[in-house]
């Protein structure tokens, strides 16, 4: 699975999925993170309750309601093991990339957003995943549809202005 983006190089060949979305946007990395992080309109709230009835049917260790504290820029963190939303900060640098991690017993994700950091920048907002188990292929194959729908929000949410938010 090769990709370009560089900053995932190490990843890359341990992971069993990767999905890629594109944004496009007049804001900076931390705006955009921090947009895309903090989203979660009442849909994908919805979304969350569901996957906690489907964690606790699979026994994952995550079947509980994901912090969602307002995430701003000032606030996003790019120092390894701190929190982001539900995610912990692998490594970052700034007006460069952020990869964020969660783990559970049936799989690590990493959740990476790279930009370019042209104006309007690039984002490329890659989801990884490994399967550390069975329920991991079942669970994360259960959810697909509805990941990149949510992606994709968040996606849009974060090239938003935070004037618009």
């Amino acid at each position: 699975m090769p990709t370009n983006l560089h900053e995932l190089d190490d990843l890359v060949p341990v992971v069993d999925e990767i999905d890629v979305k594109t944004a496009h946007g007049a804001v900076s990395l931390r705006e955009f993170a921090a947009g895309a992080l903090g989203h979660s309109p009442l849909w994908m709230k919805g979304l969350f309750a569901v996957r906690m009835a489907l964690a606790v049917a699979l026994r994952l260790d995550t079947a509980k309601v994901p912090d969602l504290r307002r995430i701003t820029p000032e606030t996003l963190s790019f120092t390894p093991g701190d929190r982001a939303s539900f995610f912990t900060v692998v490594r970052g640098e700034e007006d460069r990339y952020l990869l964020l991690k969660i783990a559970d017993n049936h799989l690590m994700a990493y959740l990476a957003i790279i930009t370019d950091n042209e104006r309007p920048a690039t984002f490329k907002v890659a989801t990884l995943v490994q399967y550390l188990r069975p329920a991991g292929r079942l669970y994360f194959n259960l959810i697909r549809p509805f990941h990149h729908v949510v992606l994709l929000s968040m996606c849009r949410a974060g090239v938003t202005s935070r004037d618009e938010q």
